[in-house]
């Protein structure tokens, strides 16, 4: 089975099955694509990914604001932490820090990462990142208020196989998305092939970043297969080791996110030894 560990159902494209969120999850089920985390990019948008989690139970939600949102007000964590424990979150983010633009400043990315970091440490959630060209602030904040043995996941990544490591000893995850298909993704098929495996997740970051052969179309959970299968390729490994390790890995990071699991998703973990 698969995990699609990033995506987001409440903004697929409407040429989406019609952006039919069930129809769309019923085409990932179809390629054996199991569990899905839907992601929060703002705290209006809990409620209603925590809806549809309600109804489908192979999806379960995160919750926090992205850091390029342009909120009206800041939320403290206290208010993080609320929703997240109002909602059923199986983690805090998606969350972090994105100097590429301008339209948030980076002392107020920083502060909202660093309200979310604690509001993750305070109810042992693991945290959901983005990161980009923010490399030594990412990580600097992480060292300061993460647990290692809660850790969390640099999302989409497209740094280096440095930052990569330094993740990694810190107890993240680096998670995969259809960029690494992309035929000038050299840098990150490095990524691909020199994370321990067992420190990988994979991701479709739907309805974006759609992987190679669907480029230009808008992305949706089924093609997290593409994703696994590029990984696959660049390690010299079966998609199926692929898939059975990024699983066990995502139930791993997402503890909360392992009661919830289907009875048929059950079996097939267990017959993987991975329940």
């Amino acid at each position: 089975m698969f995990v699609d560990s990033h995506c987001h159902l409440d903004r697929l494209d409407p040429r989406t099955h019609s952006g039919d969120v069930a129809v769309a999850l019923d085409a990932a089920r179809a390629r054996d694509v199991r569990q899905f985390l839907a992601i929060a990019v703002t705290l209006e948008d809990v409620p209603s990914i925590a809806a549809l989690a309600r109804e489908h139970s192979d999806v379960v939600i995160s919750s926090g604001m992205h850091p390029l949102h342009t909120p009206e007000q800041e939320p403290d964590v206290e208010t993080i932490m609320a929703y997240a424990e109002t909602y059923g979150a199986v983690a805090i983010g998606e969350t972090g820090l994105d100097f590429h633009y301008d339209q948030v400043a980076p002392a107020q990315q920083t502060e909202r990462f660093r309200r979310h970091l604690i509001a993750a440490t305070e109810l042992e959630l693991p945290v959901i990142v983005h990161t980009r060209e923010a490399k030594e602030d990412t990580l600097a904040l992480i060292r300061e208020h993460v647990n290692p043995k809660i850790g969390g996941v640099l999302h989409c990544f497209t740094e280096d196989i440095d930052m990569a490591r330094q993740a990694v000893a810190l107890g993240f995850y680096i998670s995969l998305s259809g960029i690494v298909t992309f035929r000038n993704a050299n840098a990150l098929r490095e990524v691909a092939r020199c994370v321990p495996l067992d420190r990988l997740l994979i991701e479709t970051d739907s309805p974006y970043l759609a992987p190679v052969p669907h480029r230009g179309k808008p992305n949706e959970p089924a093609w997290v297969v593409e994703v696994a299968e590029c990984i696959a390729a660049e390690r010299g490994i079966s998609v199926a080791e692929v898939a059975m390790q990024t699983t066990a890995n995502f139930y791993h990071l997402f503890r909360a996110a392992a009661p919830e699991v289907s009875d048929e998703v059950r079996g097939i973990l267990g017959r993987a030894g991975l329940v």
